[in-house]
């Protein structure tokens, strides 16, 4: 057992308190994170977007993990976890915040730096709080703790849609892009402030909730944890510390492999959404495909449950990752060769096309790719494993640049069959897109099978 692991060892009922107060974190960074599905198509309504320009929505949120990773690293090293959890999440309702103004002035650049400081709040929480569940019990069985994590992620992330749609959303028939080109210009105007609006009080709320979440964190029995325990670098600068990170080729695999991971997990639960509006998918209340973000988290939260079942006892995390990068390959083939004209109905939801319900399903493929990549990652780390944790945030910017890689393409594409008169039942460039996720899970799977296991860049 390595000095870590003995300086952290707790009995199983002094582990419960960490992982109650985590996975209640947790919900609520899921919560916040998938609002931004459906925020997409109503940014792109209500501040007058292309379907392209609505992505950086996305990209406003994930790239604060890039820029803010390795600033977050130095906080937490002068703070310590537990006070940088409770700073993640006032910046977080700091963000939140800053919608009331935004939504007033109907300003989408406003929005983006509201999303930016949102995104930055999360990513000291997430530094902060993933090491937390790597070292709290034996690392084998982190992914299966990572896992009840990530259905409390999952969960709110089914639930901010269909709140969102509900409080905010649900008279978005009444203001369809058709319905809002017949009204002169002040009629215009007036229709889309009123709209936007309505995002004011929800995000008010909100962020007052995360506020006394904040203060509940501080006065929590949450034990600090020391990672430097194993290997002290903390006399090491900031950078001489990446560049040995960067030494170990599991870490620099693994986050590109997270990068790519991020890029499947966003695709698949914010991109949902318009795909279905571009094939019609309305439902009797005008609105139902602002709820298919829901469809894609339902997925990934049955996934999660398979991994609590399933790891360590009867499935590796390793064979897990293995499974999860083969079964992404096979359904991004597969949505791109279907017609979107085969439709499926179920349990009284109306008639979907099957294309869309395969993309939901990659909920079900990314579920455990979070959970396997992090500690196989940070094997074998020892004192790096703090910076390691930052640098592997930094992975999320792929949640930041391929939805707008994802959105450019299939616009340039849809505008390309339009100029040149395609047949609309066509595949749309919504749909071939998705081709860019092929790579994506390619290299999930090298991960899997062979890519965690370097230790050293000269002898593989």
């Amino acid at each position: 057992m390595s000095k870590i692991e003995s300086a952290i060892r707790i009995d199983q009922r002094s582990t419960i308190i960490p992982m109650v107060i985590l996975t209640a974190l947790f919900f609520i960074l899921g919560f916040v994170t998938w609002l931004n599905g459906p925020l997409i198509p109503f940014f792109e309504l209500a501040c007058e977007l292309t379907a392209s320009q609505a992505y950086f929505v996305t990209f406003a949120f994930y790239i604060a993990y890039f820029v803010m990773a390795i600033p977050s690293s130095w906080v937490i090293e002068k703070v310590g976890y537990k006070n940088g959890i409770s700073l993640g999440l006032i910046v977080i309702a700091l963000g939140a915040f800053m919608f009331y103004p935004a939504a007033a002035t109907r300003t989408f650049v406003f929005f983006l730096l509201a999303l930016f400081t949102m995104g930055t709040g999360l990513a000291i929480l997430q530094t902060a709080a993933n090491p937390y569940v790597v070292v709290i019990g034996p690392r084998e069985s982190a992914a299966a703790r990572i896992s009840v994590l990530g259905i409390a992620n999952k969960f709110a992330g089914f639930i901010a849609p269909l709140a969102l749609t509900a409080l905010v959303l649900s008279n978005m028939q009444e203001y369809t892009a058709d319905k809002i080109a017949l009204l002169d210009e002040v009629s215009k105007t007036e229709a889309l402030n009123l709209l936007t609006l309505q995002l004011q009080t929800p995000y008010l709320y909100m962020g007052l909730v995360i506020l006394v979440l904040a203060l509940l964190v501080k006065l929590s029995p949450l034990p600090e944890i020391d990672l430097d325990e194993e290997g002290d670098v903390s006399n090491l600068s900031i950078f001489k510390q990446i560049k040995n990170a960067f030494k170990h080729p599991q870490l620099v695999l693994g986050v590109i492999t997270l990068m790519l991971y991020l890029a499947a997990e966003v695709l698949a639960g914010d991109s949902i959404g318009g795909f279905g509006k571009e094939l019609g998918v309305y439902g009797k209340d005008g609105n139902f495909y602002l709820k298919l973000t829901s469809f894609t988290m339902s997925a990934m939260v049955v996934g999660y449950v398979l991994g609590i079942t399933l790891i360590p006892k009867y499935l590796s995390q390793v064979t897990a990752l293995k499974a999860s990068g083969i079964l992404g390959l096979i359904l991004v083939i597969l949505i791109v060769v279907i017609s979107p004209d085969i439709t499926v109905q179920f349990l009284g939801i109306p008639a979907l096309p099957l294309v869309v319900i395969l993309v939901a399903l990659m909920g079900l493929a990314n579920a455990l790719c979070w959970p396997a990549i992090w500690p196989m990652a940070l094997a074998d780390l020892k004192g790096y494993t703090k910076i390691g944790s930052a640098i592997l945030i930094m992975g999320i910017i792929g949640g930041a640049i391929f939805p707008l890689i994802y959105g450019a393409w299939a616009e340039s594409i849809n505008v390309a069959n339009l100029t040149n008169g395609v047949a609309k039942t066509a595949k749309s460039g919504n749909q071939i897109a998705y081709l860019m996720l092929v790579p994506c899970y390619l290299m999930i799977i090298f991960f899997a099978f062979k890519g965690h296991k370097y230790r050293s860049w000269s002898s593989k």
